[in-house]
């Protein structure tokens, strides 16, 4: 039997399909080849030659039958990403995410008997601003933060009780999910859709919320994919990274290796079926940080250009928790931030990239969702 991977010829589903066909499975890739992922709109080199690439979009009911036969076990890694992208294009946001999985969770219930598993890609904006203590209230899981508040560059997340500026601590699994962004409404209604009609049709579930993924093959051009290619990008380009806010905000960063030993774990271990687990080192970095690590490696000559503003639908903290991966799935995430940034600016600087976020930026002002 086959193994399919959606959204397979992208920066996750590559790794995968190359971790698969090293241990002599055989792999389906379905991918739109979405131009924000895939500029040139053809496949990534990097594709192992073994594996079976087919063109095709999760919306439709036709491209998903075929990439369904003969298949046994589903990783559902296709989608869009993004905040801002998802807050200025929110139709396509919904249907491909959400939507796009409901389509192929309708073609795994009419095979039930055939797909024994499927691991569906989330990630950690299904938690919002994460989970704080408020020294009188204890832990609370703060919603959006208000307007008001941002344009008076008060960053933290205040108790909605008393007022008091909180503490931010390590997200778990069980906490309350109250996503800020229209991609985490979608990448929430992703994840609940999967175990949900698992556990009514019998077949087995589970749902990996990545928190920050960086590596090589990340798609550079994508202003709206993860904060270590956007920098870098920025810097392929001689500019300055940019950082919202003060770039006081704390990230997870998970190298792509781990993402993939996390992901195969999820796949093969019998205690993941219906459990959403984090998948995440536990150790914190601010974004301020990261960008200065950036630039020291990437282009010395350049700082961060802290602007002082806010983007809406962004998160003030997140970091995870990471003992449920650890107990159920045996992961631990093994790639220090020292260990894998060398290897991801080793790629970075052999790219050729037209840096994109200039343009996004514009088009989030014009939208009123930079203040």
């Amino acid at each position: 039997m086959k193994v399919l991977i959606t959204g397979g010829a992208g920066f996750v589903g590559s790794h995968l399909a190359d971790a698969l066909v090293e241990r002599g499975e055989e792999v389906r890739l379905l991918d739109n080849l979405d131009p924000l992922a895939h500029p040139s709109g053809k496949p990534p080199d990097h594709l192992p030659p073994a594996a079976e690439l087919l063109v095709g979009d999760l919306r439709s009911a036709d491209d998903v039958a075929a990439a369904l036969d003969g298949v046994d076990r589903v990783f559902h890694l296709g989608g869009i990403v993004g905040n801002g992208e998802s807050m200025v294009n929110v139709r396509k946001a919904v249907d491909s995410n959400p939507g796009g999985t409901a389509t192929l969770l309708e073609g795994v219930i009419a095979r039930r008997d055939e797909v024994r598993r499927i691991v569906v890609a989330s990630s950690m904006v299904v938690y919002g601003e994460g989970s704080y203590r408020c020294p009188e209230h204890g832990l609370l899981t703060p919603g959006l933060r208000p307007v008001a508040q941002l344009r008076e560059r008060r960053w933290n997340p205040v108790c909605p009780a008393c007022g008091s500026e909180m503490s931010p601590v390590a997200v778990r699994e069980d906490a309350t999910l109250r996503p800020v962004s229209v991609y985490g409404i979608s990448k929430r209604d992703t994840e609940e859709l999967a175990l949900v009609l698992g556990e009514a049709y019998g077949f087995e579930a589970v749902a990996l919320r990545y928190l920050n993924i960086y590596g090589p093959r990340q798609a550079l051009g994508n202003p709206y994919t993860g904060v270590a290619a956007i920098f870098s990008a920025r810097l392929l380009a001689g500019r300055s990274p940019r950082v919202f806010e003060d770039g006081g905000q704390i990230r997870d960063l998970v190298h792509v290796s781990d993402v993939v030993a996390a992901t195969l774990a999820a796949m093969d271990r019998p205690e993941a079926p219906g459990h959403a687990f984090n998948v995440a080192t536990g150790r914190r970095v601010t974004v301020l940080e990261l960008a200065a690590k950036l630039c020291e490696r990437l282009a010395p000559e350049l700082v961060p250009e802290v602007t002082g503003e806010y983007r809406s639908g962004d998160i003030r903290h997140c970091f995870a928790e990471t003992s449920l991966a650890r107990d159920l799935l045996g992961f631990e995430a093994g790639t220090t931030l020292e260990q894998g940034l060398p290897e991801l600016l080793d790629w970075v600087a052999r790219q050729s990239v037209e840096e994109r976020g200039e343009e996004a930026l514009e088009g989030l002002r014009r939208a009123g969702l930079v203040g």
